[in-house]
């Protein structure tokens, strides 16, 4: 007697039931009846770990799990089929999972290994990169090169055809946003465990299981070992398997990512992303570029965060003294400014700004640093303007701050919300929701001019500026009233109603 449907993978020691999964499958009955006649036909057809049995009635008393399969469905008669027990890189239930994203597993998968056991496999120590391309699907604010939705359909069908190749798949979980409730769930799927690591050491830890009942989880897979030329067999072997489990097929047995159309052409290390599919590729040694992937996972996030009510934005955490204040500048302010280093939670851009307080994208060099920090006592934008129009610090009504936000004035450019790299999320959508929470919060917001009269300010002289947003003696600016400020202001006008449709009526100057 067939006792549960079992799940298909090319090596019989990890079929499984599907249990509960089955639960959330949007195959219909007649779809599922089908592909559990084709498995279970599979089954019966395998020749490894499999044995005929004289007695099937004993067999219950086996000391393995085993699963029966009748004769109406085997093609000569039934036979019983030994599975091991889960154990370190066996689980069905990883594995059914990971069926759902394309990766079928040959022999093992292992789930977050601590590092200790990843010493034990073989992981090495990773030689850091920079500068690698990010193509990325679904950008808002440009400086990566597209990627169309064919396009990344066939690299991500290239990529979960490698690692189903592989004998060893690496599974990590983990979270962006220090906040279980305005976090972004992250699953990596590696055929390296060498490659988890520099992933594993900025992502936020997340309960097992998380992952999977999470609504939407973002994905990473890494094929770092990936070869520039196809492997024909892999591929035909990988089609065939997909085409029988009902899942469209279209893989491209071609060199990784330069045939597929990319322009410019990648080298032999890229990365790929697609919004709208929540996922991340990272090909060769791409894994290495922690900026790189810091700029994706955060531009895929962001969707997911503000989604759950938190509003992701590209500052920095400064503390000073019990004071926490959220920093919004370019990324060559702070560079320059050592002396604003040692009060920086991060170095990294990216906090969730909510109603409970504030919390980091990615994971802190303080690891006693709580989850959730108290909400800002101040939050300051960082400009440059060598003509003295704007003075040195002004205090900002919330429709000021959120004009400035927008716009992100440096020396007669503009960086719209302080967004260098990729956005999933248009400027002015940010700044609109970051001028509803200034409203509710009443949260002080001031403009540091980092270039007052043609003069870089050094850190300490900008820590003192940041210090000073902290005093309620601080006059409110009179922002635009000279000759200097009305050309100033002319500017930012010509940018913003050139670069936005409409703005909201409360921004101003």
């Amino acid at each position: 007697m067939l006792r549960r449907p079992l799940f298909y993978s090319r090596n019989p020691s990890f079929w499984r039931p599907p249990s509960d999964l089955l639960n959330t499958s949007r195959r219909t009955r007649s779809e599922l009846g089908e592909m559990t006649t084709f498995l279970l036909r599979t089954l019966s057809r395998s020749s490894f770990a499999t044995s005929r049995s004289r007695h099937p009635s004993y067999a219950c008393f086996r000391l393995g799990r085993t699963f029966a399969v009748p004769a109406a469905v085997a093609d000569e008669e039934a036979e019983t089929v030994m599975f091991p027990r889960e154990g370190s890189g066996v689980s069905y239930g990883l594995n059914w999972a990971l069926a759902g994203r394309g990766v079928i597993v040959k022999d093992k998968a292992y789930y977050n290994l601590k590092m200790s056991e990843l010493e034990k496999l073989g992981t090495g120590k990773i030689e850091s990169m920079s500068g690698l391309p990010l193509y990325m699907r679904g950008n808002t604010t440009g400086g990566t090169p597209d990627i169309s939705k064919v396009q990344f359909g066939k690299l991500l069908k290239q990529v979960a055809s490698h690692i189903s190749s592989v004998s060893s798949i690496f599974v990590q979980d983990g979270a962006i946003s220090s906040s279980p409730t305005f976090d972004a769930k992250v699953r990596i799927i590696s055929d390296s465990s060498s490659a988890l690591l520099p992933l594993a050491d900025i992502l936020w830890k997340t309960p097992t299981r998380a992952v999977s009942h999470d609504s939407s989880p973002l994905t990473v897979y890494i094929a770092s070992s990936i070869s520039t030329d196809a492997d024909e067999a892999n591929y035909d072997r990988h089609s065939t398997d997909l085409k029988q489990l009902g899942q469209d097929v279209n893989l491209v047995s071609s060199k990784t990512g330069e045939n597929i159309g990319f322009s410019p052409k990648p080298t032999t290390a890229f990365a790929a992303a697609d919004i709208e599919r929540s996922s991340l590729i990272l090909c060769g040694n791409a894994f290495a570029d922690v900026n790189i992937i810091k700029d994706a996972l955060s531009a895929l996030a962001a969707p997911i965060i503000s989604a759950r009510g938190g509003l992701p934005l590209l500052a920095r955490i400064l503390v000073s003294g019990n004071s926490v204040i959220l920093l919004f500048a370019p990324e060559d302010t702070i560079k320059s400014s050592s002396d604003l280093h040692g009060t920086l939670l991060s170095m990294d851009a990216g906090v969730v700004l909510s109603s409970h307080g504030v919390m980091p994208f990615f994971q802190t060099k303080d690891r006693t640093v709580p989850n959730v920090l108290k909400r800002p006592a101040a939050i300051i934008f960082a400009s440059a303007d060598s003509t003295g129009a704007l003075p040195s610090i002004s205090k900002l009504s919330p429709g000021q701050a959120a004009y400035h936000f927008l716009a992100g004035y440096q020396d007669g450019k503009f960086t719209p919300a302080y967004i260098k790299g990729p956005s999933s999320l248009e400027p002015l959508v940010l700044a609109s929701a970051l001028h509803s929470q200034l409203k509710d919060s009443e949260i002080p917001t001031f403009l540091i001019n980092v270039n007052d009269g043609g003069k870089h300010i050094n850190g300490k002289e900008l820590l003192k500026l940041v210090q000073s947003s902290l005093s309620a003696d601080l006059p409110k600016s009179q922002l635009g009233a000279d000759d200097a400020k009305g050309e100033l202001k002319g500017k930012y006008k010509s940018f913003l109603s050139g670069r936005f449709e409409e703005l909201p009526e409360e921004f101003s100057f």
